[in-house]
């Protein structure tokens, strides 16, 4: 069975500043704490050269052993307040995305 990815995919947020104030306490944090992760990275999108919006501005990707792993996660209190947070602070608007790896990193 191959691992499971959960991307989260922050819009670019009405207010930036206030966005990252909040996002490695209130975010990261909680991201940190949902269990059974076999893995985390975190990304903030480029800003582009002509100064225009781009496409998203950050992103979270917990990785876990498979489907199973990954769908009981999100069940858990710790990916509660996780999500809480994340609906609080993505006033952009997010994306979740639940994803089979198909070529692994080893």
């Amino acid at each position: 069975m191959s691992e499971t990815k959960i991307t989260v995919i922050y819009d670019n947020p009405i207010d930036p500043d206030a966005f990252e104030a909040a996002y490695e306490s209130e975010q990261l944090e909680a991201a940190r704490r949902i269990p059974g992760h076999i893995r985390f990275e975190t990304s903030k999108v480029w800003p582009k050269e002509d100064g225009s919006p781009t496409p998203a501005y950050r992103s979270i990707d917990l990785y876990y052993p498979d489907y199973a792993s990954a769908s009981d996660a999100v069940t858990t209190p710790e990916a509660g307040a996780f999500f809480e947070a994340m609906a609080r602070l993505s006033t952009g608007g997010v994306r979740v995305l639940f994803s089979d790896i198909e070529v692994p990193q080893r």
